[in-house]
């Protein structure tokens, strides 16, 4: 503890008596008998400002209570005590402070100097709030100015008045250390003989107990310090003491330079544990956890995304709860073919009945009891995973517990909230926005996440061991999880480095048709997109893509083979197609002119979902083909046509009873029939081999006398719009 003190800064492999100083006459005195995230925060703070820290405690028990239940904190007071007989330089100033919930804003030199012109030769921090007996209050000196009470979470002073401060402690560890250090304080013959003063205005010390409204983050220069706005003072330890700790973390991610304005994310490449060059037997062993709780659109394509994660599926374990018996059929689908791909796979299904929080222990075990089990990587069935490198990404970025964050489209929503209301619920943090938004991007240390998130193994087997993890008498599971997982000092990280994916919405997913997602139009708009709109579709608008095979006739991309299959399967369920002939209930007047085979989409419930196609991807091209022309997709008709050569193979010559009409090829010509198309008569015009899922857009009354051509073999299915202004 001399002032030739080499460097040395605290790492896992020497935390052990650890000490690392540049700072001459300063040494820091800490207590930390486990190493928790809040410690290597403290530690990397005291580094980024080239402190002298000694760790007390290496290896003890803590006996000290903790901060929600007096009394507590002797064991502290022993071992400074003890510290303390070793150090002999009388000129040598020691700070003494908490470690899990403290970090450095500032450095050594202007420390000393605030000490300096406390002319005290201890200065303890202070407090609003008076701890942990109230009755004492009338015995503390008044100040003009500023905070009355000590807190014993952070004091300074020369060595030899620690030492007599210190001398008469006898108590046990489980007494407490700020009782202790408050009656020598208000005793006046011992305050008068020690030297002791208090930090009123907040010059060296900020406690957040108490004065949470007092704080706010100070930007400039490239730098981040805490302001207390109270006294114009600029504090260089912060301590979230007491019930403070979600405040300590939220400066945490932005002090001591964290992030700025000027530099980004400062830490989001540091510790990592980069997998590229590993052969793929010596990537760490994975359980993924995917839990389906409800009904939830597009589980499929979850399976798809799933599929193409890039990582060996040899170093992956599956954990699938599935409660719902609507998605029984996907989760067999895809383990019948995909299965042996994994190192393996546990599944629990309805017919298991087991609740949804027993379901996540369970997945936790299989990865606790596996010696091999490095990572759990826990996933709702609604995340939607857009990149294919998350899961390498979240292992790199080498945290014990981190998110990727998600979003749902259009909204503020994501799976993180960045502050919590006094009852324990959602709270808008003030860098919320900005961070959902992009405007700041990095590494954040939040209080709650859902839906997905990967945690270490050795996190699981130790601080998240306990099987209570997510009951709670008033939170629900999900809450309550993040709530045990905060009080056991593990911090909950959320990254927006890279976009990750998005949350879909599941209120309104009905699940009495076929195929269900069809109907997700307007509850997830970018999902359906995605599975339903031809990939070309974009360029139809943006680069012209778009054929003209016949005079005012445009021939353009706009369906995927997924959205064709899945409206042909649809009808052919739901099976109640026309007689083809003149009389039809279905529309008004009851008289068809030109009957076919058909289903209408009112038929199937389809009609408000096929307006908001019609309005979101016909209309824009209707109004870049037919200049002047606007429409608001407004069908008097819209239905699939079924062609069989048995059945009705072609259509006879007929105009359309529309403004325009567009007609949408649901399968392939030469595969799945021969024949068909359409002939335009008065150009002598025909569409031969119409392509699945492209569309053809005709002015539909006057000029476009058309016919449908024989289908000779197969069958030839249709989607056909008729649409006025």
């Amino acid at each position: 503890t001399g002032r030739t003190e080499q460097s040395l800064f605290c790492t896992t492999a020497s935390f052990p008596g650890c000490v690392f100083s540049v700072s001459g006459d300063l040494l820091v005195l800490t207590v930390a008998t486990q190493e928790t995230d809040g410690f290597r925060r403290f530690l990397r703070s005291a580094k980024h400002f080239n402190y002298t820290i000694k760790v007390l405690g290496r290896g003890e028990t803590w006996r000290g209570g903790d901060y929600m239940s007096p009394p507590g904190g002797g064991q502290k007071v022993r071992l400074l005590k003890s510290a303390l007989e070793d150090i002999q330089d009388e000129n040598r100033v020691i700070l003494f402070v908490d470690s899990y919930d403290v970090i450095f804003s500032s450095g050594p030199r202007e420390l000393l100097k605030k000490f300096q012109q406390a002319k005290h030769r201890v200065v303890f921090s202070a407090e609003t709030l008076i701890w942990p007996d109230r009755h004492l209050e009338d015995k503390h000196p008044h100040v003009r100015e500023g905070k009355r009470f000590l807190g014993a979470g952070g004091f300074i002073g020369y060595a030899p008045n620690l030492k007599k401060m210190l001398s008469d402690w006898s108590g046990a560890d489980s007494d407490s250390d700020q009782l202790h250090f408050t009656k020598i304080y208000i005793n006046p013959e011992k305050r008068k003989s020690i030297n002791i003063t208090l930090d009123n205005k907040c010059r060296l010390f900020q406690n957040l107990h108490g004065a949470l409204d007092e704080v706010v983050l100070k930007f400039e220069d490239g730098r981040v310090r805490a302001r207390n706005v109270l006294y114009d003072t600029l504090p260089v330890i912060i301590h979230g003491n007491g019930p403070t700790k979600l405040q300590i973390n939220y400066l945490g991610n932005y002090i001591p330079n964290l992030w700025t304005f000027e530099t980004g994310c400062t830490i989001c490449n540091e510790n990592l544990r980069p997998l590229s060059g590993l052969q793929e037997s010596e990537y760490p062993v994975v359980v993924i956890g995917i839990f389906i709780q409800q009904p939830t659109p597009f589980v499929t394509v979850f399976f798809e995304r799933l599929l193409n994660l890039k990582y060996p599926k040899n170093r992956l374990q599956l954990f699938i709860y599935n409660q719902e018996s609507h998605h029984e059929p996907h989760v067999r689908t895809f383990l019948e073919y995909h299965e042996s791909e994994y190192q393996g796979v546990k599944l629990i299904g309805p017919e298991e009945d087991i609740d949804p929080v027993t379901s996540r222990n369970i997945g936790f075990d299989m990865c606790r009891d596996n010696i091999d089990c490095e990572y759990f990587f826990s996933v709702d069935v609604d995340v939607v995973l857009k990149n294919e490198d998350t899961l390498r990404i979240l292992i790199e970025l080498n945290k014990p517990f981190i998110a990727p964050m998600m979003t749902k489209p259009g909204l503020l929503w994501t799976n993180f909230w960045g502050a919590l209301s006094a009852d324990g619920y959602y709270a808008r943090s003030e860098d919320y926005v900005d961070i959902v938004q992009g405007h700041r991007v990095g590494l954040w240390n939040v209080p709650y996440i859902s839906h997905i998130f990967l945690t270490k193994a050795d996190a699981l087997r130790t601080d998240l061991k306990d099987p209570d993890l997510f009951e709670s008498a008033t939170l629900d599971p999900d809450m309550a999880f993040c709530s045990k997982v905060r009080n056991k000092g593990v911090f909950m990280f959320v990254t927006n480095v890279h976009t990750y994916g998005r949350v879909l919405s599941t209120e309104n997913y009905q699940t009495n048709h076929l195929h269900n997602d069809l109907w997700q139009v307007f509850e997830n708009p970018v999902e359906w997109e995605e599975r339903y709109i031809h990939e070309n579709y974009s360029k139809v608008l943006k680069d012209g893509f778009i054929e003209t095979p016949c005079p005012d006739v445009y021939w353009f991309p706009v369906f995927t083979d997924v959205a064709c299959k899945h409206l042909i399967e649809e009808m052919e369920h739901f099976g109640q197609w026309s007689g083809g002939g003149n009389t039809d209930n279905r529309i008004q007047g009851g008289y068809e002119n030109v009957p076919t085979i058909d289903i209408h989409m009112n038929q199937v419930g389809y009609e408000k979902e096929w307006q908001k196609f019609l309005l979101d991807y016909a209309a824009p091209v209707t109004e870049k083909m037919y200049p002047g022309y606007y429409t608001r997709a407004q069908f008097d008709l819209a239905f699939v046509v079924r062609y069989k050569p048995d059945e009705q193979p072609a259509l006879r010559p007929h105009h359309d009873a529309s403004t325009f009409t567009i007609n949408i090829a649901l399968n392939q010509v030469g595969i799945d029939y021969q024949g068909g198309g359409c002939r335009f008569l008065r150009y002598n015009c025909s569409v031969n081999a119409p392509r699945r899922g492209w569309a053809l857009m005709h002015p539909g009354r006057l000029t476009h006398y058309h016919e449908g051509l024989p289908t000779v073999q197969g069958v030839r299915y249709i989607v056909v719009s008729f649409v006025d202004p």
